[in-house]
């Protein structure tokens, strides 16, 4: 049995204390939140757990074995540093932290205490997105050209990161998930309406190895609550909708290709287009927060390969340092860092 502590009892942490209590293999038996208010929810939600507002008293604590770190990003670094020092396993909420550089030494800290340290990119684990990865790794779509998303709504504003942190950070991990690669390079503009010096809208361009195409349009300041995003193939195409419970994948027959035509009078391109069938295939629901709970303490009881590790979250914060360089140069192509 895994024994949980969550640290943070803000939006995410009450919703990771019932994940991991539902579990079978993993029990929350601590939480920590500076905000007395947040810790007498808990205790009168789950009055066998303990509450502290000194984090630091749970990780000095020998009976945790992990830690869930469900706070600001700013604090990430210090929180994941010191939890695994004391001998923690760590899942920490995305991004994994500010900086690249930070999230290295985060990398190599967990590698060097042989501790597992996982990033919450919870769409990972989304039923829709892994059904869109297995038709991309099986070829189903053809080669890739080009995927674009949109994740948009009325909040929820946040206060130490802009909207490519906080929102962009989950399709990145898509896009790099789906393609098994990083951009090149990204080119983005932003602008901060609501919060001075805080984007809170954002559009970003990417572009893969082999030429593929990637777009994101990102916002707090919006109408409409939108998760949407698109995979263009050269055979076919499919979408995914999370605002769609039922069907939230759809794989249009569709597309178009040109090829070199002879005749007697010189050579030109033949375009040749199709529009066939859109089906919509079967996604069986699983709730994405237990099943990154369920992977976590798999990595942590028998090393099982975790698609959000480490060195993934830290890819992640690479991309989103490029995304802050390209819009203070007003959108200037600024490589990744490899």
């Amino acid at each position: 049995m895994i024994k949980v502590a969550v640290i943070g009892c803000g939006r995410w942490g009450p919703n990771h204390v019932r994940s991991f209590n539902s579990l079978s293999g993993s029990r929350v038996d601590a939480v920590a939140d500076l905000d007395e208010g947040r810790l007498k929810h808990m205790r009168d939600m789950y009055p066998e757990v303990r509450c502290e507002q000194d984090y630091q008293l749970l990780l000095r604590d020998p009976n945790i074995d992990a830690v869930v770190v469900a706070t600001p990003v700013g604090t990430h670094y210090e929180i994941v540093r010191a939890a695994i020092l004391e001998g923690k396993h760590v899942l920490c909420e995305k991004p994994l932290c500010k900086s690249s550089t930070r999230g290295q030494e985060l990398v190599d800290l967990a590698r060097a205490e042989k501790r597992s340290l996982v990033v919450g990119h919870v769409f990972l684990f989304n039923p829709g997105i892994i059904k869109l990865k297995e038709l991309v790794s099986t070829g189903q779509l053809g080669n890739i050209r080009y995927l674009s998303a949109s994740r948009t709504n009325l909040g929820v504003f946040q206060r130490d990161v802009d909207v490519s942190y906080d929102l962009c950070s989950h399709d990145i991990s898509i896009f790099n998930w789906l393609l098994d690669s990083e951009p090149e390079f990204v080119s983005a503009v932003g602008s901060s309406f609501v919060q001075p010096e805080i984007a809170d809208v954002v559009f970003v361009s990417m572009r893969y190895p082999g030429n593929i195409l990637a777009n994101m349009h990102a916002s707090w300041l919006d109408p409409k609550k939108v998760r949407q995003m698109t995979v263009v193939g050269g055979q076919q195409m499919a979408t995914w909708d999370d605002m769609d419970l039922t069907t939230p994948v759809a794989i249009y027959d569709r597309g178009a290709s040109a090829d070199n035509s002879y005749e007697d009078y010189g050579e030109f391109l033949r375009l040749s287009m199709w529009d066939r069938d859109v089906r919509l295939p079967k996604v069986h629901f699983d709730e994405p927060l237990k099943v990154q709970g369920t992977a976590f303490v798999e990595t942590i009881q028998d090393g099982h390969l975790n698609p959000s590790d480490g060195e993934f979250g830290l890819s992640v914060v690479k991309i989103l340092e490029a995304i802050s360089i390209s819009m203070e140069q007003d959108g200037n192509p600024t490589p990744v860092r490899g």
